[in-house]
């Protein structure tokens, strides 16, 4: 890849039609931040809800005319599944002119490699979700899922968010957050050792100080997790650029 221009890595914007400040913040976003930058990666939940391409949805047709726009100056747009639009397709992203990735995603940029994940599937201590991911993550499943009426799965979706948002409220917060020795085994199986992803909605850097030492390239025997923040109250994008990385937050205005 060529070491010209910045690349920005953003996730968990969950857009809705219920919160327009968050699509005000991503249009600015797009508009004064993104605009000539050599690439965007949306590592996961732009959505905060997607129950396939073919919902009719004013909004969503919205979201994908922005990032086209964006491509059409030059950003190549690239598109990871999250939790909450695991089922975006590639009508979506064909609209949007934006190239949908699979994860794990090694990012070469910068003389630098980056590992590229939305995040959940560290959360290995999460057995409930995990389960649940298992199973919407299964192409049986997806097209099953996908041939029933709009209203159906509409009903499953908001049921399904429902009853997550009732387990996690009593599940202790370490069992949500990533398993540390996941994020290590994931790391050194791929031989990356700079690891950047959302999810977890705990913006932070993270110095992993074991495990590394037999890692071609790698200062100090050590590796970095950079954690995206979710778009609430704050935006939050990572600035990839020749002088390293940056992680940046803004606020959003009501």
């Amino acid at each position: 890849m060529t070491d010209s221009g910045h690349i920005y890595c953003i996730s968990d914007l969950h857009l809705c039609p219920e919160r327009p400040d968050l699509f005000i913040a991503f249009q600015d976003f797009l508009a004064n931040i993104a605009i000539g930058a050599h690439s965007l990666y949306i590592l996961g939940d732009l959505f905060n809800l997607w129950i396939g391409d073919d919902n009719p949805e004013p909004f969503n047709s919205a979201v994908s005319s922005e990032l086209a726009k964006l491509a059409s100056q030059g950003t190549k747009i690239f598109i990871m599944h999250g939790n909450r639009d695991f089922l975006l397709g590639r009508q979506f992203c064909e609209s949007s002119k934006a190239i949908l990735i699979d994860e794990p995603y090694i990012l070469e940029c910068f003389d630098k490699n980056y590992l590229l994940l939305h995040g959940d599937s560290l959360c290995t201590l999460d057995t409930d979700y995990m389960a649940f991911r298992s199973m919407v993550r299964n192409s049986d499943w997806q097209s099953e899922f996908l041939s029933k009426p709009l209203e159906e799965r509409q009903a499953f979706a908001q049921h399904a968010r429902e009853q997550s948002k009732a387990m996690s409220s009593n599940k202790a917060q370490d069992i949500m957050d990533v398993t540390p020795e996941e994020v290590i085994r994931v790391m050194l199986d791929l031989n990356q050792v700079i690891l950047i992803h959302g999810h977890t909605h705990r913006p932070a850097v993270h110095d992993i100080q074991q495990g590394f030492e037999a890692v071609d390239d790698v200062e100090n025997s050590s590796g970095q997790r950079i954690v995206l923040g979710d778009w609430e109250q704050q935006g939050w994008y990572l600035e990839l650029s020749s002088s390293g990385y940056e992680l940046i937050s803004f606020d959003i205005q009501a």
